[in-house]
């Protein structure tokens, strides 16, 4: 009996009493199933192929060693890899809990926990955990003594990745081993930085720490960690209080005064998810004001077609200087030397979702559903052991990962932060498909194969998207209440209104009206259009097997830059509902980049087989087959490839 209590106490400890959050919730992860289709694929691959050999290449790389080092304190155990190999260990495990939470796997369970122990004994007693500190393996930049040089060291980013990680581990098992971890960590932290006297005003260099802290404190009610991670940002770009670091890590003003994207873009778009959590969960809209501008900045000026930012690895702009995997001046926004890291794309989708759920908008899942179908996608292959760290949006033969080299997928990098990316965010996918407000109403965003519990509805899609724009959704049961009465928001791409983006960057060469989509329920039409956030609402009164249908015509369109993108003058690209298409050599007698596609071109449907799978593909007038882009690099290595096409 003292046992039961014991641990019933344990588990009331870590109970969270959070006041205030979004006031749109996505679906958990565990209550979306994928039963078919783009993302079950994925998801499939994801969890049989992509964890056991990101797990395989940290074991086969110093990554896992320096924890077991640290655990066993080895004699002259020296420190392998970069100072910020930890992360790339914890975002694997990440993934690893939601996949845990999907298949409960036995053995998955036993190898999480063995490391985790390892973990446990490697930090240091007070909660300090940095393997590359602790194992003396980088002073020139960690410096010799903790918090020494955090504009350049990680210590910050990796126990912001180790906390996320512990957060699913304890959301998908009910486990405390890997929470008590991030808690010791983050009880140090919180007691050396903020703003009370004797404490460090410093921040961290990359950003993450923030909106992992946000995690910790919805899991454990521990208010601390949540005005932890206000004080980290409150702290950013104050040369009144600090030495400031500059605009490539944003801390060059004050965040609440900051108004365009600049600096590291993987770090900025982490940072801003950060302050939409710390907005959603303190209240204080300030922080939601200064990053509807930082949008307006992203959207409107640097946005890739692909849904990738950060346009090129060093970028100089005329007012802030030099910056890396940066984001460029305003309508920068290159092709061939384009670098759009993988994981900024995840950065700025999980910024989006965080949006959407602030504000319950379309335009914040438009700018998503883009990157998750384009940018973010293409970084991974279809086999799932093989990577693109950069995305560009065209290859010429002889450049590309190296001088005179053609641009090919890797099976790790150096630098490994995108393939240990990919396989924690791809499980979070279906989760963004569908959100509540938790008063009756229920957001339809994503269409997908498969069936969901949200919002105390219980639904099934039935749909071929994005290669048909027709979905199904069918209510099974409702035990909303009232019982019977729901709002249905649909969300309608902006692709499907004749807008590509929430802004004036892209706009399709046809008028932009838009299509003949038609909604029904329960085959008959529902009339209305979409309102001024994007979506169509069905308010009724439903019975358990009422069918909502949606039919998203999807038609071939051509797609213009802004008149001040320099590198798109002269071309045009081509999209077919949310999926970007290219060029690819291997379709095109080995010719691919700088294509000329007329403005007339006229297209007829074909299809490519990679692997024992067929995809859809386009037949050009002119005689150019063109191809999704996220799937480029999946046939022949080394590839010309190109999207924006020249008009003559």
């Amino acid at each position: 009996m003292k046992q039961v209590l014991f641990v019933v106490f344990c588990l009331m400890s870590f109970l969270p009493v959070v006041a205030a959050d979004y006031p749109i919730r996505a679906a958990k992860m565990t209550d979306v199933k994928v039963a078919g289709g783009f993302w079950f694929d994925r998801l499939a691959t994801n969890r049989l192929v992509t964890l056991k050999a990101d797990f395989a290449k940290c074991n086969e790389t110093p990554r896992i060693a320096n924890f077991t080092n640290c655990a066993a304190r080895v004699k002259g155990g020296k420190f392998g890899g970069i100072f910020f190999d930890d992360s790339d260990v914890y975002k694997v495990m990440e993934g690893a809990a939601y996949i845990y939470a999907e298949t409960k796997d036995p053995e998955l369970e036993k190898y999480m926990d063995w490391l985790i122990g390892e973990m446990a004994k490697a930090q240091e007693p007070d909660g300090y955990l940095y393997t590359s500190r602790t194992l003396g393996g980088n002073e020139s930049i960690d410096g010799t003594a903790r918090w020494e040089n955090l504009s350049w060291s990680h210590e910050f980013y990796n126990q912001g990745h180790m906390y996320e990680a512990a957060v699913a581990w304890y959301e998908a098992t009910g486990k405390t081993n890997f929470l008590a971890i991030a808690r010791k960590s983050a009880d140090l932290i919180d007691r050396t930085f903020g703003w009370e006297p004797g404490k460090l005003k410093l921040t961290s260099g990359h950003q993450e720490m923030e909106l992992a802290l946000c995690k910790l404190y919805r899991v454990t009610g521990e208010e601390r960690y949540l005005k932890l991670a206000k004080f980290l940002l409150d702290v950013r770009g104050r040369k009144d209080v600090r030495a400031i670091w500059g605009p490539r890590v944003q801390d060059h003003l004050p965040v609440l005064q900051q108004d365009e994207a600049v600096g590291h873009a993987v770090r900025a778009c982490y940072m801003y998810s950060g302050m939409a959590d710390v907005a959603a969960l303190t209240g204080d809209h300030s922080y939601m004001a200064a990053i509807d501008r930082l949008w307006e900045s992203v959207v409107g000026h640097k946005l890739h077609l692909n849904g990738g930012v950060g346009a090129a690895q060093w970028v100089r702009h005329s007012k802030w200087g030099e910056s890396l995997e940066a984001f460029g001046e305003d309508y920068y926004l290159p092709n061939e030397n384009a670098y759009l890291e993988t994981c900024a794309a995840i950065a700025l989708a999980l910024w989006n979702q965080r949006m959407f759920c602030w504000k319950g908008e379309a335009k914040y899942v438009d700018v998503l559903e883009r990157t998750i179908y384009n940018g973010f996608v293409s970084g991974i292959s279809l086999s799932g052991d093989e990577f693109f760290y950069p995305n560009p949006l065209a290859n010429k033969t002889g450049v590309g990962n190296a001088k005179d080299k053609p641009y090919v997928r890797s099976k790790w990098f150096g630098c490994s932060c995108c393939p240990v990316n990919d396989v924690r965010f791809i499980p979070q996918i279906p989760s963004f498909a569908y959100a509540t407000d938790g008063k009756g109403t229920l957001y339809w965003n994503l269409f997908m194969e498969g069936e969901a519990t949200v919002g105390g509805v219980k639904v099934v899609c039935k749909t071929e998207y994005p290669w048909n724009g027709k979905a199904m959704l069918t209510l099974n049961h409702l035990t909303a209440q009232p019982l019977n009465r729901l709002t249905l928001k649909i969300r309608i791409p902006g692709w499907a209104k004749g807008q590509p983006v929430p802004s004036d960057l892209y706009t399709q060469t046809k008028p932009s009206s838009a299509m003949e989509i038609s909604v029904a329920v329960n085959g008959r039409a529902v009339n209305g259009v979409p309102g001024k956030d994007g979506y169509l609402t069905v308010e009724r009164e439903w019975k358990g097997g009422d069918v909502v249908e949606v039919d998203l015509p999807m038609p071939v369109k051509r797609i213009r830059a802004h008149a001040k993108v320099e590198a798109d003058k002269g071309r045009l690209a081509v999209e077919r509902g949310p999926i970007v298409y290219c060029a690819e050599g291997c379709d095109n007698g080995g010719k691919a980049f700088d294509a000329v596609l007329p403005a007339d071109a006229t297209f007829t449907d074909d299809t490519i087989v990679i692997g024992d799978k067929t995809f859809p593909a386009l037949k050009a007038s002119n005689g150019l087959k063109l191809i999704p882009y996220c799937l480029w690099g999946n046939r022949e290595p080394g590839n010309e490839m190109q999207v924006w096409f020249k008009e003559r």
